[in-house]
């Protein structure tokens, strides 16, 4: 079986949770099943992974625009493929248009919903409208949907009606708990000026209003003076919400000593070595379908404190690998009281987020490993064909 994956992120280009998963997938399935990847971005010297620009006529067109005609070009792209399977909108529609071509099934994974993020349109204008367009026709057409968790699965079924809840599929994301570890060394808590003689909570993600940074920053005005907050956080979504961010974090980091901003993306030996070391790691999300990161952080033997929406219930354990807040049934002002008491509540009792940190890598590893997605992938597949 020749299996073609259809991606916007592969790696070196990852910047988000759907690369991470697209990458160790690709990397399972191939023990398997021939893998081919389509993704956007500069050319990979990786056998198998073709890389595609946008066509120069769209340069100067809307992002969204520039999506599409890299589409065009992997979907013609794809023949001697037996399964397409593409990740996010921004792929999705190389999917539809490849299986139509070509005769072959389209599977999709459903890592999160344009009807869920309204506030794409601050980032694509007018292309929102196209994105959501795109990815209804992905949904409604498609030989299969994978819903990384069960609530991602209900939230598919709600905001496309249409789809046969027979072809949406759960299969959770994965963690590799070898490369997610924890990390015996904390150098990189230095090099970023860290103090290790003071408990600290970690942010890692996106700088969007999906991840819920802002409420995060509001709470840690809460946070017992003790407690350092490191951010891990980048590529912010647009101009404005990167000028509210700064604004935020000077106003925190002038009310309380160890606020650490690290804005780069950080090599995954040192992120370990972070995670490892925190007290508590936060997912402070407004949605989030699963959150791979929760798992990375569970892997490391982290307690984790999030935000009880969407997929996150399905990988923390509230009570025991973490402690999950209410956030649709709140405000915001509660939400964030309640992330600070949560944050307050385990960096106060370092024995009980070291049992809660123990719990999580214990769960990563058991229920959520790459080996076993691959395989009930490759199933999925099998019985499309």
């Amino acid at each position: 079986m020749r299996v073609a994956v259809l991606s916007r992120e592969y790696p070196p280009e990852v910047y988000g949770g759907a690369g991470v998963h697209v990458e160790f997938l690709v990397r399972e399935l191939r023990r398997i099943v021939d893998v081919d990847v389509h993704c956007f971005g500069g050319s990979r010297p990786e056998a198998g992974v073709r890389a595609y620009s946008p066509p120069v006529e769209l340069l100067s067109a809307n992002a969204a625009l520039q999506t599409l005609g890299v589409d065009l070009e992997i979907a013609a792209a794809l023949a001697g493929a037996d399964v397409l399977h593409s990740h996010t909108w921004y792929a999705n529609l190389a999917g539809v248009l490849g299986a139509a071509l070509h005769g072959v099934p389209h599977v999709l994974t459903a890592h999160s919903l344009e009807p869920q993020r309204p506030w794409k349109a601050e980032q694509l204008g007018g292309g929102y409208r196209i994105s959501s367009w795109a990815e209804r026709q992905a949904y409604e057409s498609a030989d299969a949907v994978i819903a990384v968790s069960y609530g991602m699965r209900a939230d598919v079924l709600g905001a496309y009606p249409s789809v046969d809840p027979a072809r949406v599929h759960v299969i959770h994301n994965g963690i590799d708990t070898t490369m997610y570890a924890p990390a015996s060394s904390d150098e990189a808590l230095g090099e970023y000026g860290i103090d290790p003689g003071r408990p600290f909570t970690i942010f890692v993600g996106r700088i969007t209003r999906q991840k819920g940074l802002g409420h995060l920053l509001a709470a840690a005005e809460r946070f017992d003076p003790s407690i350092q907050l490191v951010l891990c956080a980048g590529a912010p979504d647009t101009a404005q919400i990167a000028d509210e961010t700064e604004a935020a974090v000077n106003r925190l980091a002038a009310l309380r000593s160890g606020v650490v901003w690290i804005r780069e993306m950080l090599p995954r030996p040192e992120l370990t070595q972070l995670l490892t070391h925190a007290c508590v790691f936060v997912c402070p999300s407004v949605y989030e379908p699963l959150g791979i990161v929760n798992l990375e952080a569970m892997a490391c033997e982290t307690a984790v404190v999030a935000s009880a929406v969407g997929g996150i219930p399905e990988v923390v354990a509230d009570g025991l690998t973490g402690l999950l807040v209410p956030r649709t049934t709140v405000s915001d002002e509660e939400f964030q009281t309640g992330l600070a008491d949560a944050v307050n509540a385990l960096c106060g009792d370092p024995a009980r987020a070291a049992a809660m940190g123990r719990a999580g890598r214990d769960r990563a590893v058991h229920e959520f490993g790459w080996d076993t997605i691959a395989h009930r992938t490759v199933e999925l597949y099998e019985s499309l064909l």
